[in-house]
């Protein structure tokens, strides 16, 4: 009964061959991360749902297209975090204290502000993903790195969208 106590108080330990300095770095990394994705999800969102004027029903498809991208990295983040033996997030208050990317409560948005937000907002997430890859490639990490890799690919498209999207149709 005593052995099952303390493994209940234990923190969670999860098998690993990489070592804790390895699991530390990473998980750290990949929680900034996860706090900035969750920062960009919900700032996406909110601009989905405050979207108005003459291009609505294309950007407001487009920030539900997106956040959904957004919403679909979380879990597989988290639970890489776990598998390298790292604990994860526990509230808003954890994402908000890691996060490095800037909410937008302002009242009203211009949707062309929003596109440049958003933009400036993936390209920055698509920086310290290639920051968070080299902390894998470090300790050899290669599943974390290689989703990194896909998730860096999302990111750029999500960039390019927001961009042509904010052009006036002027030739290059």
């Amino acid at each position: 009964m005593d052995d099952i106590k303390r493994r209940q108080r234990a923190p969670l330990d999860t098998p690993t061959d990489l070592t804790s300095i390895a699991t530390g770095d990473i998980a750290g990394a990949m929680n900034a991360i996860l706090a900035d994705v969750y920062a960009l999800y919900l700032k996406t969102k909110n601009f989905h749902w405050h979207m108005s004027g003459p291009h609505f029903r294309d950007y407001h498809l487009l920030f539900d297209e997106q956040g959904d991208q957004l919403f679909a990295m979380a879990d597989p983040i988290a639970e890489r975090i776990r598998k390298v033996g790292g604990s994860t997030l526990r509230s808003i208050g954890h994402i908000s204290r890691l996060q490095r990317l800037q909410d937008n409560d302002a009242d009203y948005v211009d949707p062309k502000d929003m596109l440049a937000e958003l933009r400036d907002d993936n390209k920055e997430l698509a920086a310290r993903l290639r920051e968070a890859h080299n902390v894998c490639e470090e300790h050899r990490d290669i599943a974390t790195a290689s989703l990194i890799e896909v998730w860096i690919d999302e990111t750029e498209r999500r960039t390019w969208f927001l961009f042509e999207a904010s052009r006036r149709g002027e030739p290059n």
